[in-house]
């Protein structure tokens, strides 16, 4: 009788293990500054994407996907709450402290819930390899305070704008990087050694289901690439060097704008690779966008010549399409349809209650996303009565898009009465024809829902106080 009990405990047991690693793997990939179109999926033509085009061939393209925000730490904010601009606690690139005795920003609040915390309580393997931007080393923000068991590279933004660092974050110790001194060059490449760690994570976790974010450095400035992976973009169009110093020079900023893509590209291909030779593609789920626009500095990265935004008006840092509409890839083989486009609209704070239900989690935090599972399976979808863009920087912006209708409001600082902006995007979405004044009540109708919608401050119209 006992060895029968012992068997029926074994069986159980083994069911139970088989149930866990059942869970799906999840691999959420954000790029830095990439624009709407700079993937040869999305229409580019001059920079080779080839492992992210293969990904899109085999998943799910989203082309109106928006970002939380225009700018790096309060979309990631957006990203890792489930929050829209509204309701979220990062609204900007808030410095915290000097660069020398402390490093990083605005950090997320202790009782902030992330997408690695809802899946670390359901049992997931959590991991954050790039550039993090929401608090710094031992912060209430820290990643390793914010549901990640590992994390490896760039705590501070600030930090990140040198590729080739002295230093970067395991954990939450600095580590040295052999033959490098925070200049133009060096002996290590930092993004290397983040993808590098990234296979790292897969490989140790392998035997249990993981949450893996890699939010890349790349292609943010400064320009900076190892040769070997600039060599083949050299020649292929006239340059004209960059000597400024509002990042790094460099000869050729095409070849290099163009090269930090491909590098990047390449190692995505590389862990697509690791999770084949593992056998572990078939139960992972990738999701791969960006978090804002390219950037506006053209003589770093033409985005005229590169058409890094195609007909979309404005650039990072503007609540314009150009800045907010970043391209969403999505593939989980056996379940999502091979070569799907989408037209749904979403955004980054839909990322939380997605992977959830994925995950097979019950009880999830409140967030201002839906679920956008159902269009990845083909089922009937649940749309967004609107989104919202609630940013405190570069000058104060805000915008709402309800159905095809899109307003926008700018600086803010400057003039709290600014005019509100309105445009038709089904028949222009290059935001060209402002509507505004042939639909005041419409006008007036969405100011009184932007205000609404946003949880602080409650009395004057758009005023930005955290960061005044």
């Amino acid at each position: 009788m006992k060895s029968l009990v012992t068997a029926l405990s074994f069986i159980l047991l083994s069911a139970a293990a088989r149930a866990e690693t059942s869970k799906p793997n999840i691999i959420y990939i954000m790029a830095d500054d990439l624009g709407w179109a700079e993937l040869g999926s999305f229409g580019q033509k001059k920079i080779k994407t080839p492992h992210l085009d293969q990904l899109a061939a085999e998943g799910m393209r989203f082309t109106q996907h928006y970002t939380g925000s225009p700018v790096c730490a309060p979309a990631r904010c957006s990203l890792m709450t489930g929050k829209h601009g509204g309701h979220a606690f990062v609204r900007n690139n808030f410095e915290i402290g000097e660069w020398e005795s402390h490093e990083g920003q605005l950090p997320l609040k202790a009782d902030a819930v992330t997408i690695a915390e809802v899946l670390k309580e359901s049992g997931y393997a959590t991991g954050a390899f790039g550039k993090w931007g929401l608090g710094g080393v031992d912060s209430e923000g820290d990643p390793m305070n914010q549901g990640f068991d590992r994390f490896y590279g760039y705590n501070c933004q600030r930090h990140a704008h040198n590729l080739f660092p002295e230093y970067l974050i395991d954990d939450k110790e600095r580590v040295t990087l052999p033959g490098n001194d925070g200049g133009v060059t060096g002996a290590t490449y930092g993004p290397q050694k983040i993808a590098d760690a990234v296979l790292d994570f897969v490989a140790t976790n392998k035997d249990k289901p993981f949450f893996l974010y890699y939010p890349t450095v790349i292609p943010h400035l400064a320009l900076q690439v190892p040769d070997t992976e600039l060599s083949p973009y050299l020649g292929e169009w006239t340059e004209t060097p960059y000597t400024g110093k509002s990042y790094l020079p460099h000869p050729t900023p095409r070849a290099a704008y163009a090269a930090m893509i491909t590098f990047m590209d390449k190692q995505i291909g590389r862990l697509m690779k690791q999770l084949d030779d593992l056998g572990l593609s078939e139960n992972t789920v990738i999701f791969f966008t960006s978090d804002n626009g390219t950037t506006f500095l053209k003589d770093q990265v033409d985005f005229e010549f590169f058409e890094s935004v195609g007909d979309l008006r404005g650039l990072k840092g503007e609540v314009y399409e150009g800045g907010i509409r970043v391209p969403l890839i999505v593939r989980w083989p056996g379940k999502i349809e091979s070569g799907g486009v989408s037209e749904l609209v979403s955004a980054h704070y839909d990322a939380l209650p997605t992977i959830a239900e994925i995950a097979g989690v019950k009880e999830t935090p409140t967030t201002d996303g839906i679920s956008y599972l159902p269009t990845l399976l083909g089922q009937d979808q649940k749309a967004h009565d609107f989104l919202l863009w609630d940013f405190a920087g570069y000058g104060a912006q805000v915008a709402i898009r309800r159905g095809n209708w899109k307003a926008v409001i700018r600086d803010l600082k400057k003039n709290p009465d600014a005019e509100m902006e309105l445009y038709d995007l089904s028949k222009d979405r290059s935001e060209s024809k402002n509507l505004a004044a042939k639909n005041p009540e419409l006008v007036e109708e969405l100011t009184k829902l932007i205000i609404e919608s946003r949880d602080e401050p409650e009395t004057e119209r758009f005023r930005f106080w955290r960061y005044e």
